[in-house]
């Protein structure tokens, strides 16, 4: 039998969500739904908010404010706070004979099997109890990454007002701003709205009825547009690199992709633009919209990563990683299997199939990591009607979506979280001739 004995530190995770209240999501308000259960869900603490295990291969950063990790190093091996009655191999169980409150803390015991949470282990942290079930998702389950803490009623807003809404594209939550782009006519529009996020004024409401548009601006580029007639292909997203981006393709089963795309500088709005072919891909189109139906409508399709933008090949067995600076740097990788290519949400008006968590790109059976390594995953609906990507701030995921007249904004907490981090002064390799013990005690200090 070998011991290994470690120290850990804390991070920032528990405070942020018991510190932060993003849009008011703590507070009870007449139009919400699906109000928080605390009593079970999160408190209390141990072993709720902190009632899982993720173990990692490589070594994690030790700041407080480091509170995931990034794709390159998901963890390996998890646990939650209950039995694994499942077929997941990387998921030990937690003694609950062992496994108690103490006068001053908790002490929590897992157990893996021979078959359970094999491979090299150097580094360990407490999560969510949620968060151990499957981490980012697995083959047994991939839903519990999302856990919906509240979804606001918007059903009563005018259409248009729901249609800049479920148009954002950035969230900037420090300063109570988000960024709606459309294609409209022949120009792009671009609205910079206030919305009370942190700081709510003396005649606002956090039901999203006050928010207030600061700037309306609309571009005419000649070359980009959406393509179509009766529907409209396109889609605007956030490259993260101080640009947003445009692109619009109407999807092909053979011969060359036409893309067309545009490039929009955030500080001055000034453009590039362009016409693509893409030799030989074949691919699904990058999403739809439409702004003039009885219900607002957008369908996401595609992901833009590190200034690459990800789309589905038509026959749905991989995935295109186009280089937006380079449009000859095509790669297809492959899933390894033909996807369902599902929505992550139920099937309706809007619809979105593919979103980035960090620097993870999540579908509906698949993942994809920032070394482009595709991870399988069961597949299943896990977001409430969405329309938008997830906006991330802290331990919070923000989105808008609606579904034939079922509109609404909803906050998930990402449960695989970082609650504490305990690098090993050894990694440990965890074999199939070997069973795991894992005894976790942590304690509060005056």
């Amino acid at each position: 039998m070998t011991t290994v004995t470690e120290e850990n530190m804390v991070t920032e995770a528990v405070n942020y969500i018991l510190g932060q209240n993003p849009l008011g999501v703590f507070y009870k308000v007449s139009s919400s739904y699906d109000e928080i259960n605390w009593n079970g869900n999160l408190l209390p603490i141990c072993p709720n908010m902190i009632g899982g295990i993720l173990l990692f291969s490589n070594a994690l950063e030790e700041r407080t404010d480091n509170i995931y990790s990034l794709s390159g190093n998901l963890p390996v091996a998890y646990a939650s706070n209950d039995v694994n009655a499942t077929a997941n191999l990387a998921r030990g169980s937690m003694n609950l004979n062992e496994s108690k409150a103490l006068e001053n803390g908790y002490k929590f015991v897992w157990e893996f099997t021979a078959a359970q949470g094999n491979g090299t282990i150097a580094a360990v942290a407490l999560t969510s109890a949620q968060g151990g079930k499957n981490a980012y998702g697995s083959t047994v389950g991939d839903s519990s990454t999302f856990l919906q803490l509240k979804s606001i009623n918007i059903g009563n807003l005018a259409n248009s007002a729901q249609l800049i809404l479920f148009m954002a594209v950035e969230v900037d939550f420090e300063h109570d701003l988000f960024y709606s782009l459309t294609y409209q006519d022949t120009g792009v529009r671009i609205r910079k709205v206030h919305l009370p996020i942190f700081k709510l004024g003396l005649n606002e409401n956090i039901d999203d009825s006050t928010f207030s548009v600061m700037e309306d601006t609309v571009l005419q580029p000649t070359t980009f547009r959406f393509l179509g007639s009766y529907t409209l292909y396109g889609e605007f997203m956030d490259g993260g690199d101080g640009y947003w981006y445009g692109f619009s393709n109407e999807g092909n089963s053979s011969g060359s992709a036409t893309m067309l795309w545009i490039k929009i500088s955030k500080e001055d709005y000034s453009f590039t633009e362009g016409s693509w072919s893409l030799s030989n891909a074949k691919l699904m189109d990058v999403g739809n919209r439409d702004e003039a139906g009885t219900f607002p409508e957008r369908i996401v399709k595609c992901c833009l990563r590190n200034g690459y933008l990800y789309v589905m090949a038509y026959n749905k067995q991989g995935v295109y990683k186009i280089n937006t600076a380079n449009s000859s740097d095509v790669t297809l990788l492959s899933l390894g299997f033909t996807s369902k290519w599902k929505p992550l949400c139920d099937s309706g008006s809007c619809e979105v199939y593919m979103i980035l968590i960090g620097d993870l790109i999540i579908g509906y059976d698949f993942q994809i990591t920032i070394d482009d390594m595709v991870i399988k995953t069961v597949g299943s609906v896990r977001l409430n009607d969405a329309a938008t990507p997830l906006f991330q701030y802290k331990n919070f995921l923000l989105g808008w979506g609606g579904s034939y007249g079922n509109e609404y904004r909803t906050m998930y907490l990402l449960t695989p979280y970082l609650a504490t981090i305990n690098n090993l002064s050894s990694a440990v390799v965890k074999t199939t001739d070997k069973t795991m013990k894992i005894t976790y005690t942590l304690t509060e200090e005056a």
